[in-house]
């Protein structure tokens, strides 16, 4: 696997490595949690809120990340909800994840942080890279073949952020995890 994954539980101990922050989150690089491949699942039996992994950029880790967070979605059905994220709710995210990475990769050079979190019936998608150069939604328009991703993920989102850090920036996408897919409106 390209991407070093780690997931953290709620309330659960975390431990930082690389070049972890001091608020116990990851930074590029550094890794916090607990290893999401160990044979017993991390912490058998705690309830997943929290997970994150570190792609070196390459094309492979797009796809990697993709089943990193359908992987993380599947082991939210024990955070007490009532039930677990609908297929839709993991295509969407799994989408979101996907075009985020997409542009990380393609735009800034080195390494990408993934870091997924559930804050109430919200999945918090934030993505970190090396490039200061905030992304920038390009006008619609149904002619032009490409470079729609950040449309896309501005649509499905229920919220959008894009911030400088004191390394390259922060994309946050926030999805609703049990809302139904926006439609688009019919045809007349």
């Amino acid at each position: 696997m390209r991407g070093m994954d780690r997931i953290g539980t709620a309330g659960g101990p975390a431990t930082t490595g690389g070049t972890g922050r001091a608020d116990g989150t990851a930074g590029i690089g550094g890794t916090a949690g607990y290893d999401a491949s160990a044979d017993d699942g991390g912490y058998a039996g705690q309830p997943v809120s929290w997970a994150a992994a570190c792609y070196d950029g390459a094309p492979e880790c797009i796809p990697d990340a993709r089943r990193f967070t359908r992987d993380f979605l599947e082991r939210t059905g024990g955070t007490g909800r009532t039930r677990g994220p609908a297929a839709e709710t993991v295509e969407t995210a799994q989408l979101v994840v996907s075009e985020l990475v997409t542009n990380a990769c393609k735009y800034a050079p080195g390494p990408c942080l993934l870091e997924l979190e559930l804050t109430g019936e919200v999945l918090e998608i934030a993505v970190r890279d090396s490039s200061p150069e905030l992304p920038t939604p390009g006008t619609p328009r149904p002619d032009r073949v490409g470079r729609h991703g950040l449309e896309i993920v501005r649509a499905l989102s229920e919220s959008f952020d894009a911030r400088r850090e004191p390394v390259g920036k922060r994309v946050l996408a926030r999805l609703p995890l049990h809302a139904a897919l926006v439609s688009p409106a019919p045809r007349p």
